[in-house]
């Protein structure tokens, strides 16, 4: 690649590589019994001990190195003393800081056996993201992958977050443009080689409303429906894009085979 944004694809490789692999190594941690201040201890020592950082420690105050959303929190969730039970679905978002640049990406996780809804929704919101990646190149534009993922979503009888979209994400967390996940072909910016951002849908088994809660971070929805979210870091090439936050392991979707 010579190209004057090769540099910063080499960065955000490394910062993704770093984000994803905490995810994997997770996988393993992420059973009935554990608290999510567990899961956030263990993200945020890997991390570090792979020459990280956790880019939501102290970013607007928040006080955890990772997200934790479980069953009707749709993101920002706060780890704490909460125990993962039988049955729970949990969206773990882990951000690595690795020369300045970041990684960011998020995946759901089941413990035991879950509803037949909640696996129809999570597989759901795995391949609303997939299909918004995967018409991505130069000459596309924003609306466009807000119409793949918003069509797909609500031909299954899901909702579309509004409230939260994706960002761009370079050697700075949030960056313009915002990606929404919902859309019209043809409008919005153009894509064009060297932008980074992340597509990370949102999406309720109800309807999109949401409300944060007096923590000023936790979402959730407002009819108390489940939420599900898949997240990936992109660049941009000269004729496609790069996935920068995939698993090392090949996971995709729960339950992983470990």
């Amino acid at each position: 690649m010579t190209n004057n944004y090769s540099e910063k694809f080499e960065k955000m490789r490394i910062a993704g590589n770093l984000a994803a692999k905490t995810l994997d190594m997770l996988t393993n941690e992420i059973k009935e019994g554990v608290s999510t201040d567990k899961i956030d201890t263990l993200g945020y020592e890997f991390i570090k001990d792979n020459g990280g950082y956790s880019a939501p420690q102290f970013y607007r105050g928040f006080k955890k190195s990772l997200c934790t959303s479980l069953n009707h929190v749709v993101c920002h969730g706060i780890p704490s003393d909460r125990i993962l039970k039988e049955g729970d679905a949990i969206n773990v978002d882990v951000t690595a800081i690795v020369n300045e640049y970041y990684g960011d990406t998020s995946r759901m996780f089941v413990i035991g056996d879950v509803s037949i809804k909640a696996t129809n929704l999570i597989n759901t919101t795995y391949e609303s993201m997939m299909r918004g990646i995967e018409i991505l190149k130069p000459g596309k534009r924003l609306g466009d992958i807000g119409y793949e993922i918003q069509s797909y979503v609500e031909e299954k009888g899901y909702s579309v977050v509004r409230d939260f979209c994706g960002h761009g994400i370079s050697n700075i967390f949030h960056e313009p443009p915002n990606i929404l996940h919902y859309g019209k072909k043809n409008t919005g910016v153009e894509l064009r080689p060297g932008m980074t951002f992340t597509i990370e849908p949102m999406i309720n088994d109800g309807k999109y409303d949401v409300k944060v809660l007096n923590d000023g971070w936790t979402a959730v929805t407002k009819d108390k429906s489940l939420s599900a979210q898949f997240e990936h870091t992109i660049g941009i090439t000269e004729d496609s894009y790069e996935i920068f936050t995939e698993s090392v392991k090949g996971y995709k979707g729960p339950p992983y085979k470990i």
